[in-house]
């Protein structure tokens, strides 16, 4: 009897960086390299479960010792608004360490990791079995008014953003984690914030949408003329989070040609919005569904929130991917499709947004 045929990941969102920031040590770099028990994504786990590549998040905690991480506060455990706004130098001095984390792993792998800047690169790597990262800054708190930091951050290979994290800064308004909740949850983006996304297009930038609430998407949907992305969102029409999509967003996403990544949180998968590892993977398999027949075969993606938030038991971490790829052969997904929500589906938005951005 032959083996499945492993599937290729690539995949919208992850953590890891803001774990290896918080880990502290000058050993960050080797530990994701080496890999350790501790978190859901290294390089030792991205090769057992197909990981090829995907964003990497860098996310600005608040001020706060116990904060959850950041797709982990739920109704019953809200995140509180911090006491203060995030000051800029404060914010960059972060970025920066997390920018420098990944520039670490890729000098350090001796050729294993590449940041990659364009498709040609990821397409490159999944050939030669590299592991392709792309820089995604979830939450433009380091950015200033006058967007010379987001000149640096080009050139340093962000080639993702996303404008607020669930939480308001001077560019818009987050969407707070409660359940149940419509994601209309208050003002949009500020007149910044549109200066922001106009320069994200010229940029060739992807604007990230799953952390904007509703009238900070309508914002974006307005002003840019790019594909409508959101990295790592649900449909709230079966877990009514606040952080979820509803059909009217899924809508507007599909005619702009942009692209959903499913996230495999248990608090946006679940009806109770519940953060209970006993989630099943079939709930995964139900939004990655409801998605497909509301955006269309080629707008669903994967966006794991992987070190960032609880994953089902059953796909664990990293490691685990392929048991979703086994999930979706035993729910009837062929292989074209399945490899469309794996990765072809990301590798086209990506190369849309970056070519036709102006």
């Amino acid at each position: 009897m032959t083996s499945p045929i492993r599937v290729p990941i690539f995949d919208g969102h992850n953590d890891a960086l803001l774990r290896l920031y918080r880990r502290g040590g000058a050993d960050g770099p080797q530990a994701f390299l080496v890999g350790e028990e501790k978190g859901h994504l290294d390089l030792p786990k991205a090769i057992q479960g197909g990981f090829a590549g995907g964003l990497f998040a860098v996310f600005v905690p608040s001020a706060r010792r116990s904060e959850p991480p950041p797709d982990e506060a739920t109704a019953a455990n809200p995140e509180p608004p911090p006491a203060s706004p995030i000051d800029l130098a404060s914010a960059q001095s972060v970025a920066i360490s997390m920018i420098s984390l990944l520039l670490r792993i890729e000098a350090e792998s001796q050729g294993r990791v590449r940041i990659c800047r364009d498709v040609a690169e990821i397409r490159q790597c999944m050939k030669d079995g590299v592991l392709a990262a792309v820089l995604h800054m979830e939450g433009a708190e380091p950015i200033d008014p006058k967007f010379e930091f987001l000149d640096v951050l080009h050139a340093a290979g962000l080639r993702s953003l996303g404008p607020v994290w669930s939480r308001p800064n001077f560019f818009g308004h987050g969407v707070p984690f409660l359940c149940p909740s419509s994601p209309d949850t208050g003002l949009g983006l500020t007149d910044l914030g549109k200066e922001l996304v106009r320069r994200c297009n010229q940029f060739r930038i992807l604007i990230d949408l799953s952390h904007i609430n509703e009238r900070g998407f309508w914002d974006v949907a307005a002003i840019s003329d790019v594909p409508l992305v959101a990295t790592h969102s649900n449909a709230h029409a079966l877990s009514p989070h606040s952080r979820n999509l509803t059909d009217k967003q899924l809508a507007a996403i599909r005619e702009t040609g942009g692209l959903v990544g499913a996230n495999l949180a248990t608090a946006f998968l679940r009806p109770d919005g519940a953060r209970n590892a006993d989630a099943p993977v079939d709930l995964v398999l139900d939004h990655i569904a409801y998605m497909l027949e509301h955006v269309g075969e080629d707008g669903v993606g994967l966006g794991s929130d992987f070190d960032g938030a609880k994953m089902p038991s059953g796909i664990g971490t990293v490691a685990g991917l392929q048991n979703l790829v086994d999930a979706m052969r035993a729910r009837g997904f062929g292989e074209p499709l399945i490899e469309k929500v794996c990765y072809k589906n990301w590798l086209r938005v990506l190369e849309a947004t970056w070519r036709l951005a102006t």
